[in-house]
């Protein structure tokens, strides 16, 4: 879908992004705060920000609970979401074209004018808590926050976070918004037919009845590798595991882009290095490889479930095409199938509103970078096996990582493949 894209910056501090869909149905629309976990103003009280988001569609100062609330703002067919996570808390809505004012104001309303009780306090710290429970059978959920805490990021494990959750109080949760919840530290992507209607959308948001405040700063953590790491669980039939890496810089668009279709080599499809291969052989079900660069740092981690009896033999893969790739054996076929890939998925990756707004809220969320979609085509075109052998060399140059897994078997068993990987690590 065609569509341009308008930075505005508003009098009140707050920032974001129109994009216009013309003749679009549907109007989606996202707020982002820096107010997730790592804000909250004390560890004692660390769900603090995921209680206070659960809370944010109930009472406010028009309807009296949220039974009211949701009865209203769905009766059209509009969805509304929230969700936190370490740095940030979103609110997303999306609504038929015609309603989009009278859901932009309950938006509005929700964010600014909350009314926070005792009632749906205990309500929503019960169902944290029981979201945070279903997390704990999760195994490849239950790996990231340890995966973080092993590489020195100041998080809370799920199980350390639910015993957090006692400890809020309504006091709490009125302090988290009222510090958190400010237009500078507020950011915004709302797509759709906005044709005639950008000047009234600037003056609801300007009208956002919410202190300036600042832009919180994104923390900084102290990486480090760690020792194999195994969570043991007497009900795991199998290793979930995850091997992750780490430099200590944020990757450009160009090393990005190269770690991904790399990645698509390495596990993209059933005839990939390590996933097809591993399939080939009947040695495991799911492997897969992903890149993420974040505010100071950027990660490189390959995950996946083996049985007990094949996971040495998986490993041995996974070790073998890493060391290829490092020496440089990737043809220009594969990488040239990787980049035929990822353009067909670029064409299919904007059919619906929501799709071409979710392009750009996660880049521009997290530091205002607004990505430049017409220029994708060529962005793929520019990988070179160059820039991809580099990227990936850095990160075990770097030499800081960590292996992790849930499982029911021994330790010694995770420190045998640990230390598989590790000859990868040694001087060539």
């Amino acid at each position: 879908m065609n569509h341009t894209v308008e930075e505005v910056r508003l009098k009140n501090g707050a920032k974001g992004l129109l994009i216009d869909v013309p003749g679009a149905t549907v109007m989606s629309m996202q707020f982002h705060f820096r107010a997730g976990n790592r804000y909250a103003k004390s560890k004692d009280i660390e769900q603090v920000a995921h209680v206070m988001e659960h809370m944010a569609f109930g009472a406010n100062a028009r309807f009296k609970s949220e039974h009211a609330f949701e009865s209203e703002f769905t009766k059209n067919g509009a969805y509304r979401n929230a969700y936190t996570s370490d740095l940030s808390m979103v609110y997303e809505a999306d609504c038929a074209d015609f309603e989009w004012d009278r859901i932009l104001d309950l938006q509005k309303l929700a964010i600014c004018q909350p009314r926070f009780n005792d009632t749906e306090l205990h309500a929503e710290k019960g169902n944290v808590k029981g979201e945070l429970t279903n997390y704990l059978n999760d195994h490849h959920r239950l790996l990231w926050p340890r995966v973080q805490q092993l590489m020195g990021e100041d998080v809370l494990t799920y199980r350390q976070s639910i015993k957090t959750i006692p400890n809020v109080s309504l006091a709490d949760v009125r302090e988290h918004h009222r510090r958190t919840h400010t237009t500078n530290n507020m950011r915004f992507v709302i797509a759709g037919k906005l044709a005639g209607r950008k000047a009234e959308i600037r003056r609801q948001i300007e009208d956002f009845q919410l202190p300036e405040g600042e832009r919180f700063e994104v923390p900084r953590d102290e990486l480090t590798s760690a020792n194999p790491s195994i969570i043991r669980r007497k009900d795991a039939t199998n290793l979930t595991f995850n091997w992750s890496m780490a430099v200590r810089r944020e990757l450009n668009d160009e090393e990005l882009d190269a770690m991904h279709y790399l990645n698509h080599i390495l596990t993209g499809t059933m005839n990939s290095r390590i996933f097809g291969a591993a399939r080939q052989k009947g040695l495991a079900y799911n492997v897969s490889a992903h890149v993420g660069a974040g505010y100071y740092d950027s990660s490189w981690d390959i995950i996946g479930q083996v049985n007990h009896e094949t996971a040495g033999e998986l490993f041995d893969i996974i070790t073998r095409e890493i060391r290829c790739v490092l020496d440089g054996k990737i043809s220009q076929e594969e990488i040239d199938a990787a980049k035929s890939f990822a353009l067909g998925r670029y064409q299919m990756g904007a059919q619906t509103v929501s799709q071409i707004s979710s392009f750009y809220t996660g880049r521009y969320f997290a530091d205002d970078f607004i990505k430049n979609y017409e220029a994708v085509p060529d962005m793929i075109k520019k990988v070179s096996l160059e820039r991809m052998l580099k990227t990936a060399r850095s990160f075990i140059d770097e030499d800081t990582w960590v292996l992790a897994a849930v499982s029911s078997g021994e330790r010694q068993e995770l420190v045998d493949l640990n230390d598989k990987l590790a000859t990868l690590f040694n001087p060539r």
